[in-house]
């Protein structure tokens, strides 16, 4: 187990990836942005630095010994931690990858990749769960209530629970009810980046989110071809 950098301002960031050059190699990116890093090696002891740790945010690999990532980021959501999670995976192991985004990760990389680009979606992530600057501000869609600056929902009297990404997903619909987002749209403005090959993950979120609202879930309309939109 490699010691925690302690000494970061911007949060600690716990790596859970059992090959060590990788592990290194995103700590060594992190470190150099100002982020704390504690790195472990098995899934088993991932899941215990969650808890004992609570890190601003992890990176969690799929394939791990003892327990794999998905299974860390379920227990996680169980156990109500709600800390973004980006997923590193294998290019053709879109299973997993779209089983973790339904367990509650925020976002995946796929390997082999860029250790600046995993950095900056970390940052990202971040900066959307802090919230916009109008702490004051509430976006209502139906009966919806969106807090943007203490980043809750409720739904009615009934607040609901949903991920970092989830809330911006939501969030950006109800910002223009009646405007259709392509996928890519979608993908640009939340999560950062645009790519036809990711749309998988917007389609994915939007069915969780749908899933959160229950009897509301008609609030988002799928526009077959083109892609969402929310209706008031």
């Amino acid at each position: 187990m490699m010691a925690p950098v302690t000494d970061a301002s911007k949060g600690l960031v716990l790596i859970v990836e059992d090959e060590r050059p990788i592990a290194d190699l995103v700590r060594l990116y992190l470190s150099r942005e100002g982020f704390g890093v504690q790195v472990e090696h098995d899934g088993v002891a991932g899941l215990a630095a969650t808890r004992r740790l609570r890190p601003v945010a992890c990176i969690l690999d799929i394939a791990l010994p003892g327990m794999d990532g998905t299974e860390i980021c379920r227990r996680m959501r169980a156990d109500g931690d709600w800390t973004p999670v980006i997923f590193l995976t294998a290019r053709d192991d879109e299973v997993d990858r779209i089983l973790g985004l339904e367990l509650g990760g925020d976002d995946y990389v796929t390997k082999p990749f860029s250790p600046r680009e995993l950095v900056t979606r970390v940052k990202a992530l971040l900066r959307r769960a802090a919230g916009p600057p109008e702490t004051d501000r509430v976006r209502q869609l139906g009966p919806l209530a969106l807090d943007l600056g203490r980043r809750t929902v409720t739904l009615g009297a009934l607040p609901l629970t949903l991920t970092a990404t989830e809330f911006d997903l939501l969030a950006h619909l109800a910002g223009r009810p009646g405007r259709v987002f392509t996928r890519e749209e979608l993908l640009a403005a939340v999560w950062g980046y645009a790519s036809h090959a990711g749309t998988r993950t917007v389609d994915v979120h939007v069915a969780q989110v749908r899933a959160k609202l229950g009897a509301a879930a008609g609030l988002i309309r799928t526009v077959r071809g083109v892609g969402y939109t929310a209706d008031a």
